[in-house]
This record gives structure tokens, C-alpha cells and sequence, in this order.
């Protein structure tokens, strides 16, 4: 059994002594590249991966969701029938925020006990707070006995994140979350949300490593580079960084500040990249792919500022081992909101053991943190567990 499915049961018999009527569980997300496009109705290319919030979910027989975590080892309580405010703890506003934006959406809620457990590394970059909303959102609905399209509920996550927690997200990780189908990536265009499947191929693994420094997508950086982009599509004048190319960037940069410039840059070119690595992705050009990688973790590196330099030495690790065993056929590259959290490489699977061996032979001789390394699979979206 998943061992997240086991602890949300568990702990939802022990808390409530009673069994739950559903059990949902939502994925996590790493993006293979797309970064800070979301945002700027741009594109994305994400897949889901194999690490899961669970949500068991039962009645109550008040007006209230109540809500347990087995993660934070804590409690939270709340009226739905009356308006739902913020909670001192921050995983609660995630469950708290859904539920408010459903009720607004028109979705009649129940009174519902809920068990939490998860183990998608939490302050990774790999959106455990978009499966912690899509998990419950779909849960409250299973207990409703209403339906919701997957993109409305996706919606619903973002605004949950972006209105209640104040984290100024895009849409990818809720919609990939809600979306995603096994052993593809996908290709979505933040602005139209038109979601295109990607065949990964077969012989390709996906190597995540979590370089154990966490983040918080919450912390005013993440916000800043959303205003700084802002800023620059005003200059512009555009709806978005998506409405202009490299060459529109460059002929129109007169009065604009240096810094909101590279912001825009990394922007302008990670929008074509994404869509370059889509095509060289689904064409089975692992080399094509790894050159657009490694062109994303410097444009993050050096125009959007967004990576540390232990970051920057796993990634330079990580590239230097596809180079040696893989002769490029593959890349690697930061993944997340920045400032710590994963990064992402795609190579051949029969190499994945070298690149791991020279991940902990070079990395771990000068950095101090604990580094955790997956092997993942694209998996399905939000579902019964």
C-alpha cells in the first residue's frame, strides 16, 4: 500500500475512529523546463511525478471541516458556513483557501473530516502545496457528490495560493497536478491553458535530486520577480512577456532598467526554449533537450537570479557526468521557484548510475546539506488513490 495511503487512513481511523468514505491522492511536479513563464502567459513543460498528497475524507456531523495533518502532527478547525479566514498555521491555509474558492465557485461543501499524509519533499520545488490543494479539492468534491472539470479545480487551487496564502503563482503546478497523464510530460500555454501531452521516451529516466536547501514560494523573492516582469511587459506595452520575441526585447529596451530587463530576457528566451524542448523531447533529441536545459539554468542563473551556488555546483555535477557518459545526450538544470530545492535531469537510463555516483563522489566533498536523489516516473493526475 502507499505509504502516504496508509497514513491518511491510519491516522484518520485513530483521530476520527471511524473509516473515510473517499481517499484521494494528487501528484507532486517537476518541471523539465519552463521557468517563471507561467506567470507571464508563457509555456511550461511539467511532468507529474510519482510522489503523492493523500487525503482520506469523511463526514461531519457539524458545520465544520475538520482537518488533520501527519506531517505538521496538528489540527485544524474551521465553519463553513461562515466566511473562512486565515489560520496561524500555513499548511491549514492551503486546505482552508480551496475550500473558500469552491463555496465562492458555487460548489456546495459538506461538513467533512479530513486526514492529510504526504511525501512529496516539502520546500523542494516540487509543488506539494499544489497536491495539498488538489487533493482536497477533489476530495471535497468526491464528498459532495458534485463533479468539476479538472481545469476549474486546477483554477480554484491557484487562487487559493494566490488570494489566501499570498503566493503569486502561476497556473502549472495546479494544472499539471489536475492533468497530468502517465508517461507523458506536458506542454501547456499558461494563457489559453491548452494542455498538449508529450510522450517521455522510454529509454529516458528523469533524475531528480533535492539538494535538502528548502524554500518558500511565499517569501517576497518569488514576488518580486512576478512585479519586476510585470514592470517590464508595462514598458512593453503587452498583456505579457509571452506577447514579444528576443527581437521586439532588444529593439525596445531604451528606458528600461537593467535589472527588469534580464528579468524580461530570461523570460522572452525560456518561452521559446520551452517549446523547442517540447519538440526535441517528443522527437526522442535528448541532445537538443540537454543544450535548451543547460541554456535555462544560466539564463536562471544569470538574468532571472534565482539560483545559489549550491545549486549552480549540482547542476555543473550533474551536466559534467552526461557529458562524460552520455556524450550530452541529455542535460540538467534548476527546476522550482529558485533559492534552493531540486534539479532536474533527463539522460539515459542506463547511465543514471554513473551520474548518481558522481552526484555523491563531487557534490557531498563541499556541501554540507543532505541531498536526496529520486528516480522518477511521469504519473497520472489527481485520482482515487
Amino acid at each position: 500500500m502507499n505509504d502516504a495511503k496508509t497514513r491518511a487512513l491510519e491516522a484518520y481511523i485513530s483521530a476520527f475512529n471511524d473509516k473515510p468514505d473517499h481517499i484521494i491522492r494528487a501528484p507532486g511536479r517537476v518541471n523539465i523546463i519552463g521557468e517563471h513563464t507561467d506567470y507571464n502567459d508563457g509555456f511550461v513543460l511539467p511532468c507529474a511525478i510519482d510522489k503523492d498528497t493523500v487525503v482520506a475524507i469523511g463526514r461531519h456531523e457539524d458545520s465544520l471541516i475538520e482537518a488533520i495533518s501527519c506531517d505538521y502532527e496538528n489540527q485544524d478547525i474551521f465553519s463553513i458556513n461562515k466566511d473562512i479566514n486565515e489560520s496561524p498555521k500555513l499548511w491549514a491555509n492551503y486546505v482552508r483557501g480551496v475550500a473558500k474558492y469552491l463555496q465562492l465557485d458555487g460548489y456546495a461543501l459538506p461538513p467533512s473530516r479530513i486526514s492529510i499524509a504526504g511525501d512529496v519533499p516539502l520546500g523542494s520545488g516540487l509543488s506539494s502545496s499544489a497536491a495539498l490543494e488538489m487533493a482536497v479539492g477533489r476530495a471535497l468534491i468526491e464528498q459532495s457528490g458534485q463533479k468539476i472539470d479538472p481545469t476549474d479545480l486546477a483554477m480554484i487551487g491557484q487562487k487559493a495560493e494566490n488570494q489566501f496564502v499570498g503566493c503569486s503563482c502561476g497556473i502549472m503546478d495546479q494544472l499539471i497536478s489536475a492533468k497530468a497523464q502517465a508517461g507523458h510530460a506536458m506542454l501547456i500555454d499558461c494563457r489559453s491553458l491548452l494542455c498538449s501531452p508529450i510522450s517521455i521516451p522510454k529509454d529516458a529516466a528523469i533524475l531528480i535530486v533535492n539538494s535538502g536547501i528548502t524554500h518558500s514560494n511565499s517569501d517576497g523573492a518569488y514576488n518580486e520577480r512576478r512585479l519586476q516582469c510585470e514592470k517590464a511587459a508595462l514598458h512593453y506595452k503587452v498583456k505579457a512577456l509571452r506577447d514579444i520575441d528576443e527581437a521586439q526585447l532588444k529593439a525596445g529596451k531604451t528606458g528600461l532598467d537593467d535589472v527588469s530587463y534580464k528579468r524580461a530576457r530570461h523570460v522572452v528566451t525560456e518561452n521559446a526554449r520551452t517549446v523547442n524542448a517540447a519538440v526535441a523531447l517528443q522527437d526522442n533529441d535528448l541532445y537538443t533537450l540537454g543544450q535548451l536545459m543547460r541554456q535555462s539554468h544560466a539564463s536562471m542563473r544569470d538574468d532571472f537570479e534565482i539560483t545559489i551556488p549550491e545549486i549552480d555546483q549540482l547542476a555543473d555535477i550533474m551536466n559534467a557526468a552526461i557529458a562524460q557518459y552520455c556524450d550530452n545526450q541529455g542535460g540538467a538544470r534548476m527546476t522550482g521557484g529558485g533559492f534552493g530545492g531540486c534539479v532536474i535531469a533527463i539522460a539515459p537510463n542506463d547511465t543514471m548510475e554513473s551520474i548518481i555516483d558522481s552526484i555523491h563522489d563531487k557534490y557531498r566533498k563541499t556541501a554540507n546539506q543532505k541531498i536526496e536523489i529520486l528516480i522518477s516516473t511521469a504519473s497520472a493526475g489527481v485520482n482515487y488513490v
